[in-house]
């Protein structure tokens, strides 16, 4: 499960797009907490703390401790982020507030676990992943970090849907209505000789012109 982590924050006096160019420019990420009834907080982060939980990969399924400077804690999972379009910096951050007993809807990335004890891999097929990630919902208190789908036994032709992934006790997939898919195995697609066959329609055809022109010559 994803353990909370702390986020140090600057508290921002003023909201609106004005503000927020002053804290770039400062060198800060300005953000927004909000939920939970209260009243949204606007706040500013180091930048390198939000590239930091991006590059892991489990920024948006990790609660936060978002320790304010003045002495306010906020208990919040990251919901959005806005990337500039050029050099792909964050730009402002949306936080959710949560509470030990919330329940949210998050996407949890999906890892294949035992790929060596899969029959259908060393036979020399390939896995086709339909779903990389899975949209859950589960207790803010207990996010999972990952789903396991384990290929051990699988041959080529057998599917994983997700009724073949364990879930955690409390965690539910948002889609209920259809058992569906997250990967196949499927047989190595193997290349046609294209070249070769063109060669050989060209032969073919260089054959055919040669034998039309022996019989006009006649």
């Amino acid at each position: 499960m994803a353990d909370a982590h702390t986020i140090p924050a600057k508290t921002r006096d003023r909201a609106g797009k004005g503000a927020a160019r002053a804290v770039r420019r400062e060198g800060l990420v300005p953000c927004v907490v909000y939920g939970e009834n209260k009243d949204p907080l606007s706040i500013s982060i180091d930048p390198r703390v939000i590239m930091k939980g991006l590059e892991q990969g489990h920024f948006f399924n990790t609660i936060y401790s978002i320790d304010v400077e003045g002495g306010a804690n906020e208990r919040a999972l990251p919901r959005d982020v806005q990337f500039h379009p050029v050099s792909d910096a964050p730009l402002h951050v949306d936080f959710l507030r949560v509470g030990r007993n919330t329940r949210i809807s998050v996407m949890i990335p999906v890892v294949f676990a035992n790929e060596e004890d899969c029959p259908a891999l060393n036979e020399g097929g390939q896995l086709a992943i339909n779903r990389h990630e899975v949209e859950v919902n589960c207790s803010a208190n207990a996010i999972p970090e990952e789903l396991v789908a384990d290929l051990a036994g699988l041959q080529i032709g057998d599917t994983i849907r997700i009724s073949s992934i364990s879930l955690p006790d409390g965690v539910e997939p948002t889609i209920t209505d259809r058992d569906f898919v997250i990967a196949n195995l499927q047989a190595a697609t193997i290349a046609e000789p294209v070249e070769a066959e063109e060669d050989e329609e060209g032969a073919e055809e260089a054959a055919e012109e040669e034998s039309a022109d022996e019989g006009t010559e006649e």
